[in-house]
């Protein structure tokens, strides 16, 4: 026999189930730090994707705010379309009134 083998033999056998017990423990936190680090991993690679994605919205908000400077002269326009609406229906109010009596 070999030593191995004679150590073995010789070992009481609540020290050999202490010894096993303690390698089942051991394969349990191995498994438990591979399935972490198997979640730290693909929580790493969701974040990155999601990195990319707010830089290509903020590069895409930049793109379409580049003519913000238009929005004032587009407000004028507005506000005078409005005016002149405004005085269009003012007139048609009081030509309408005349009409009717």
């Amino acid at each position: 026999m070999s030593h191995l083998a004679l150590t073995v033999a010789a070992m009481p056998s609540t020290e050999r189930s202490l010894w096993i017990s303690v390698i089942i423990v051991g394969f349990a936190v191995v498994l438990a730090v591979a399935a972490l680090l198997s979640i730290l991993i693909r929580l790493i690679t969701v974040i990155d994707r999601r990195v990319a994605q707010v830089r290509d919205t903020l590069a895409a908000a930049s793109a379409n705010t580049a003519d913000a400077a238009l929005i004032p002269q587009v407000a004028d326009g507005v506000e005078a379309v409005l005016a002149e609406g405004l005085q269009h229906h003012l007139f048609l109010g009081r030509v309408l009134g005349k009409v009717k009596s």
